[in-house]
C-alpha cells in the first residue's frame, strides 16, 4: 500500500491525488476504504487522502488501512444534539470552508468524493466552488438533509436505491450499489452454511461501529435473568466503547464474564461474520450490504432516531424479500429477543431461506463501479 505524504502530494505531474471525505461511523468509513482500494487498483499512481474530523472513528481505522487522514474541525448540526453544540458548529463552519479550500488548492485533487460524515459538506462545496470534479455517494432510499442539499452542487450523485433520485436535485445519477471491502466481497462466493437445530446457535450482536445502548440493555438483561439461555447459544457481543465498562461490570457480577465474548469494538468483522450463524444488528445500508454479500440470516433492529426513519425503511425492504426478520426498538424486550432466537435455532430451514434471499440482494463489484465513475469524471 502506497502511503502519501505532503511532499509526495506536490508531485502533481507524477501522481493523481484524490480526496475521500468519510467519517463518524463505520457505515461511512468502510465504503470509503473499499472505494480507495478500487481506485488504487485502477490507477496505481493514485494518492488518496481521507478527510474527517479529529474525534470520529476514522482516526482509529483509516491510518491502519495505510491512508493519510486530514482533519476538518467541524461538529454536528443534527436536531438530536444540544443547541450549544449546534452554535459551536456554526461558528466553526467558516474555518472549515477555508481549510477545505486550502487543501484543495494545495493538493489539486483530480476528484473529491463525499461518502458521509461531517467533513463531506465543506469538501464538496469548496470543490464545486473551484471546479474540481465532485462526487457524492448516497446509500439510503431516503437521503439525509445534507445530501439532498449537496446533490445540486456536485457533478455526480452515486446511489444505491433508485428511489433516492426522487429526493435529490442532482445533475447526474449513477446506481453503483454499496462498496464493500474486498475481503467481505470475497466471501460472497462461498455457499450459505446452516447449523442444525441440535447445535448451539452462534449469535453475533452489534449496533454499528459505535454500539447501540437500546440493544445492549436488552441483551444484558436477557442473559442476566436467564443463564440457561447459554446452553443453546453462543454470544459474541460488540458493545461500543461507551457501554463496555458498564456491561463488563454487569456480566462479572452475574458470573457471565468469560462465558460470552464481549468487546467494545470488533476489529476483524470478517472473522466475526464467518463465526456467526445469525446476526442481530441495526439496519444501516452498509450492514445490510454485508449481510447480503455473506448470505447471513439476521434480526434487524432499526435505529428509531435515524433521519427520516430510513433504517426501518431499509429493514422493510429486506422483509419484503423474506431476507431478514425485524424487531422494532419499541418491541424489543428480553422476551421477544430470546423467543426470536429460539425460533430461529429450532428451524434451520428458515435460517437457510433468509440467508439465500439475502444473498439475492447482493450487488457485486460496487466499489469498482464507483471507482470507474470517479475516474471517468476526472479524466
Amino acid at each position: 500500500m502506497q502511503i502519501c505524504n505532503r511532499a509526495e502530494a506536490k508531485l502533481w505531474n507524477d501522481m493523481a491525488n484524490y480526496f475521500i471525505a468519510a467519517g463518524g461511523t463505520g457505515g461511512h468509513i468502510y465504503p470509503g476504504l473499499a472505494l480507495a482500494e478500487s481506485l488504487k487498483k485502477s490507477d496505481p499512481q493514485a494518492c488518496i487522502y481521507f478527510v474527517g474530523t479529529p474525534h470520529g472513528l476514522e482516526n482509529q481505522i483509516v491510518g491502519k488501512a495505510g491512508y493519510p487522514l486530514l482533519h476538518l474541525k467541524i461538529g454536528r448540526l443534527n436536531r438530536n444534539v444540544s443547541r450549544l453544540e449546534r452554535i459551536k458548529t456554526l461558528l466553526q463552519l467558516p474555518f472549515s470552508f477555508v481549510s477545505a479550500l486550502r487543501w484543495i488548492l494545495k493538493y489539486r485533487p483530480k476528484a473529491v468524493i463525499g461518502v458521509g460524515g461531517h467533513a463531506s459538506g465543506p469538501m464538496l462545496l469548496m470543490s464545486s466552488f473551484v471546479g474540481t470534479p465532485s462526487v457524492i455517494w448516497e446509500p439510503n432510499a431516503m437521503p439525509g438533509l445534507a445530501n439532498r442539499w449537496l446533490a445540486r452542487h456536485v457533478d455526480l450523485s452515486c446511489i444505491v436505491f433508485d428511489e433516492a433520485k426522487n429526493y435529490m436535485r442532482g445533475r447526474e445519477f449513477q446506481n453503483v450499489g454499496l462498496p464493500l471491502r474486498s475481503e467481505i466481497e470475497a466471501l460472497a462466493k462461498q455457499p450459505v452454511q446452516v447449523s442444525d437445530a441440535s447445535s448451539k446457535l452462534k449469535v453475533l450482536i452489534f449496533g454499528g461501529s459505535q454500539g447501540a445502548r437500546g440493544i445492549n440493555r436488552v441483551v444484558s438483561e436477557s442473559l442476566e435473568a436467564d443463564r440457561d439461555f447459554l446452553k443453546d447459544f453462543e454470544i459474541w457481543h460488540q458493545t461500543g466503547r461507551a457501554d463496555f465498562e458498564d456491561l463488563k461490570s454487569k456480566y462479572e457480577v452475574a458470573g457471565l464474564w468469560g462465558k460470552i465474548q464481549v468487546m467494545p469494538y470488533i476489529e476483524d468483522m470478517v472473522q466475526a461474520y464467518r463465526w456467526a450463524d445469525v446476526v442481530v444488528c441495526r439496519a444501516g445500508t452498509g450492514t445490510l450490504a454485508e449481510l447480503a454479500a455473506l448470505g447471513k440470516p439476521s434480526i434487524l433492529i432499526p435505529l428509531p432516531t435515524a433521519a427520516d426513519n430510513h433504517q426501518q425503511k431499509n429493514a422493510e425492504a429486506f422483509l419484503r424479500e423474506h431476507a431478514a426478520q425485524m424487531i422494532l426498538q419499541k418491541d424489543l424486550t428480553p422476551q421477544s429477543f430470546k423467543e426470536t432466537l429460539r425460533e430461529l435455532r429450532a428451524h434451520p430451514e428458515v435460517r437457510e431461506k433468509l440467508g439465500q434471499n439475502a444473498r439475492k440482494l447482493f450487488q457485486p463489484k460496487a466499489a469498482d463501479k464507483m471507482a470507474e465513475a470517479v475516474l471517468n469524471l476526472s479524466s
